[in-house]
């Protein structure tokens, strides 16, 4: 598009999306997109839902805007305690920004406000695996393990502050996997470190990978005997897409010090995401010096809270976290079978509706280097009407190639069956070819 004035993220041509309806996209050719990613896993009640629209509506003609260091509003207060309802978080405060980025790094800092109201100022790092992605900020960057999308900015990250753990191992039990943060700790020194953050079931560094149970519960020990907050990054795996309304209880009755959301708070139809923070955490910054030394303009905008409110709503009304479980299983069973019948498939895996292909070499189950496998496959599934989500990098930010999918929770089986059948062909059409050598 030369004649465009949009600075878009590559050069690749964007087709114009001009209208939603349930799991499809359409663009200004009338062409009909199903949408297995839900954007970029976002759009968990699906797309033109009259109800949150008019919610919107209703709420810009109320009341379109006030600031967060001077008003609350009846829809924030109202959205903060349904949401921790929902979520299983009784005396937890929710702190409501714009975006998952955001959300991360208001988590990062109010765990290092945290430790210095504690009289701890000799906390400030923040130990995260690798891979891992929290968000594209400056701060959310730095706690990221995600090679491709950090490097180019390294020289403005302080990488003593930012220690990494290495990602899950599925072949270890739960708990002796979690224990290799007790190592990662003492190597970095217990006393200098605030919070250990982590996505619960991992999304674009590492499709739906997910630690076997007993894992987060044995985090969250370690966290509290070394006096650091455990973080869970929830903003894609959270909000009923796993199963569960938080996917860090999926292995285990677990309470993390800080959950991090976005994404499917208000599933696209406005931007919202942010923190829940523990009662604890809330009282020792508050008593501290009065209160948190950060801000957003547009926290608590009260249009994208009630978007927010209405999503919810439709979540609550419509089972969808249930509904996200059993579609979940019966996606990944279709998935297993397309794993049987192309060897370039070497895992299917997540929980719910969060669930990845992992690609590689057949011949010897390494990953690839870089010949854009996963990126193929993508564009053979856009050419079938299929939408999803192709990542790479995994193994050590370069090898690696994988497939992201989670469809709207609202998804039927019908179209669980068009999107299985659009995947087998984008895997027959992309594997014809010669993918490349380990």
């Amino acid at each position: 598009m030369t004649d465009s004035s949009v600075f878009y993220r590559s050069r690749k041509p964007y087709p114009t999306a001009v209208r939603g309806e349930g799991v499809y996209l359409f663009d200004a050719g009338g062409r009909r997109y199903l949408d297995g990613s839900s954007g970029a896993l976002v759009a968990n009640i699906g797309h033109g839902r009259v109800e949150v629209a008019e919610a919107l509506a209703r709420q810009a003609r109320e009341l379109p805007f006030v600031h967060g260091s001077q008003f609350t509003s009846p829809v924030l207060e109202e959205y903060a305690a349904r949401l921790m309802g929902f979520l299983g978080l009784p005396g937890f405060r929710f702190w409501a920004v714009s975006g998952g980025s955001e959300a991360n790094e208001s988590a990062i800092k109010l765990a290092r406000q945290y430790h210095v109201e504690r009289g701890e100022p000799g906390r400030y790092k923040v130990i995260t695996r690798v891979p891992s992605y929290h968000g594209a900020s400056l701060g959310a960057l730095a706690a990221s393990g995600m090679g491709a999308r950090r490097a180019i900015y390294s020289p403005l990250i302080n990488e003593a502050a930012w220690p990494k753990m290495p990602k899950p191992d599925p072949s270890l039990p739960g708990e002796e996997d979690a224990e290799r943060l007790r190592g990662v700790l003492e190597e970095a020194g217990p006393s200098s470190v605030a919070a250990f953050i982590a996505e619960p079931v991992v999304g674009a560094s590492d499709a739906a990978l997910t630690p076997n149970a007993g894992y987060h519960k044995r985090i969250a020990e370690i966290c509290r005997e070394y006096g650091v907050l455990f973080i869970a990054d929830e903003v894609m795996s959270g909000m009923g897409r796993c199963g569960a309304p938080l996917a860090v209880r999926l292995g285990g009755d677990v309470t993390p010090d800080l959950v991090v959301l976005g994404k499917g708070l208000a599933a696209g139809y406005a931007p919202l995401a942010g923190l829940a923070a523990s009662a604890r955490v809330y009282d020792t910054v508050m008593n501290g010096s009065g209160g948190f030394k950060h801000g957003f303009t547009y926290a608590g905008h009260p249009v994208s809270v009630a978007a927010g409110l209405a999503v919810l709503d439709v979540v609550e009304r419509e089972g969808l976290t249930e509904r996200a479980r059993v579609q979940g299983e019966r996606l990944l069973a279709g998935l297993r079978e397309l794993r049987e019948k192309y060897p370039v498939v070497l895992e299917a895996r997540g929980q719910g509706l969060l669930l990845g292909l992992v690609l590689g070499d057949p011949t010897t189950g390494a990953a690839f280097g870089t010949p854009g496998v996963a990126d193929r496959v993508a564009k053979a599934a856009l050419s079938r009407g299929l939408i999803t989500y192709p990542g790479t990098g995994a193994v050590d930010g370069t090898r690696g190639d994988h497939l992201l999918l989670g469809p709207p929770l609202t998804i039927t089986d019908a179209e669980l069956g068009e999107m299985l059948a659009a995947l087998d062909g984008a895997l027959e059409a992309a594997t014809r070819e010669q993918v490349g050598t380990a």
